[in-house]
């Protein structure tokens, strides 16, 4: 530590503006393909023009200064990522909704973030009407015949390109909103420092030696983990290809992989399933793909193997939260594998590098290899916290560990395996129960695709396990053989009172199989008992 009394002054905290990911690859890469959207492509340069543009607009049309929270409602399109650019070179923060929600859900954002303005795609005008009375201004993109489909924001405004705003390292980038799995979604603030090493982490430890050779395809919303994806991509110069389409179609992500020779894309583990169940997969050449990269949850074993058979060795896993921006393990492709004995099945994977994790006891206390408790981390990659949310802010750090909800065990190498939300586990009889491990045995049937087991209340045990099955096509299980199939497999204590079968799962706008919605469909099918038989 540097010792101030002799008088000297403590270091800068100055940081690099992300905006400039795009100026240096831009100043590189110049005329080379950037972004392709459909038939449409865009040089890095253009991109860097358009960007530079828009933050001239929104610095003098718009009057948005540093610090501004720029909420954004939009589906992906080139203007969306271009902007995510001019927000920051405008030293203003990049608010992103998932664009899936309600007119009143984004209004409720634009007043929680304390939005300064609203940038809307040109299709959602009941959402920038229900944000008016938060916003001070809105400003369109998708409107035919207007570079950014506002007026103001003309063909007089190309070729401007005003200085990126000076930032620190602990100045506030992007608000990241949770899922709101429980409750409304917090804005977990993630700053310009903290967003330089997630970028590099990513580069190090999700997809080495990626660089202006390579593609990658966005089969998410890029306002998420999907966002921080391109980003990194950005960074190496990267091209990113973008489906045409607003709605996740396989067969065009595979005709896409094979025409634009992709080599990674990021997406959530049900993602990867449909791609590689889709009869699309067999008719385009993916030679090129090196990196599958999945988040979200663990994938099930069943599903690792047909992959892996499918694709070869290109899965990485990683496990992480929007507040660490997906910087706590990593699973590689060396640590794949198809055959079980050689594969730790159930990790999630070692820590990322700079960062460190432990399993924690309800005191704090690290517990041994093997024995569960919650999952926590510290390293550059945490947040800095949730935005006007003290009380949020003090359940999730303790003696400056951020505290993930999760809960897991770590063997002696370092490997974490996922246990699940704390929130998911049910007690059954005085025995903590997790889900997790009894979907992994479900969906080793045959008959079943997709599987989530809740608890439900129950007036001897407490509660107990029902499993929701979306059956395989052309199969026709039912409940006494699926229990019966199950017994012997696990202990009698896990196995589920009930099943039901459903056509199809819900699932969140990033692809997500989510209990919360699952137990909200089982209350609106009537199929959550108030009390088990």
């Amino acid at each position: 530590m540097i010792d101030l009394s002799g008088g000297m002054q403590p270091a800068s905290t100055r940081v690099m503006n992300l905006s400039h990911f795009l100026t240096e690859s831009a100043r590189r890469l110049d005329d080379a393909i950037g972004f392709v959207w459909g038939n449409a492509t865009w040089s890095w340069a253009e991109m860097e023009a358009r960007s530079a543009a828009f933050a001239h607009a929104l610095i003098h049309d718009f009057g948005v200064r540093k610090g501004d929270r720029i909420l954004v409602q939009s589906a992906n399109c080139n203007q969306m990522f271009e902007a995510m650019f001019a927000c920051w070179r405008a030293g203003a923060v990049w608010v992103p909704a998932n664009f899936r929600q309600s007119a009143e859900e984004v209004a409720w954002l634009a007043g929680s973030s304390q939005a300064r303005g609203l940038i809307c795609g040109a299709g959602f005008a009941g959402h920038a009407t229900a944000c008016a009375a938060q916003a001070g201004f809105t400003a369109a993109i998708g409107a035919a015949g207007v570079p950014w489909g506002y007026v103001a924001m003309g063909a007089s405004r190309m070729g401007q390109a005003p200085a990126a705003v000076a930032v620190n390292r602990d100045d506030p980038a992007w608000f990241f909103f949770t899922s709101g799995t429980t409750g409304r979604p917090k804005a977990a603030v993630l700053t310009h420092g903290q967003m330089a090493f997630v970028v590099t982490n990513h580069l190090c430890d999700l997809m080495p030696a990626t660089g202006p050779e390579d593609a990658s395809v966005v089969v998410a919303p890029l306002s998420h983990g999907a966002g921080v994806h391109q980003l990194a991509q950005v960074a190496h110069g990267v091209k990113t290809i973008l489906p045409a389409g607003e709605k996740f179609d396989p067969a065009e992500i595979w005709a896409l992989i094979e025409k634009w020779r992709v080599t990674n894309l990021f997406t959530v583990p049900t993602i990867v399933k449909l791609l590689v169940e889709h009869e699309a997969v067999d008719r385009h050449d993916h030679g090129a793909l090196r990196y599958v990269i999945y988040a979200g949850a663990p994938m099930y074993r069943a599903d690792q193997v047909r992959a892996l058979e499918k694709l070869g060795p290109v899965l990485v896993q990683y496990f992480g939260l929007g507040e660490v921006t997906g910087n706590i393990t990593v699973l590689p492709p060396a640590h794949h594998h198809a055959a079980d004995a050689a594969m730790r099945i159930g990790s999630c994977g070692f820590a990322r590098t700079g960062m460190q994790v432990q399993i924690q006891n309800e005191a704090g206390e690290e517990l041994p290899p093997g024995e569960t408790g919650e999952i926590a981390v510290i390293g550059p990659a945490v947040f800095a916290g949730y935005f006007d949310n003290p009380e949020a802010n003090a359940k999730s750090f303790r003696n400056g560990w951020f505290l993930t909800g999760d809960l897991g065990h770590m063997d002696a190498q370092g490997f974490v395996y996922l246990t699940g939300r704390a929130s998911d586990m049910y007690i059954s009889g005085g025995s903590n129960i997790y889900p997790r491990e009894i979907e992994e045995k479900l969906l080793m049937h045959p008959a079943i695709s997709e599987v989530a087991v809740l608890g439900v209340p129950d007036p001897v045990w407490g509660e107990v396990g029902l499993a929701v099955c979306v059956p395989r096509a052309g199969t026709t299980p039912d409940a006494p053989e699926i229990l019966g199939w199950l017994e012997g497999r696990i202990a009698r204590y896990k196995l589920p009172r009930g099943v039901v079968f459903w056509d199809e799962m819900p699932k969140s706008a990033y692809g997500k199989i989510t209990k919360k919605m699952i137990r909200q469909e089982l209350e609106a099918r009537g199929e959550l008992p108030g009390s088990a038989a």
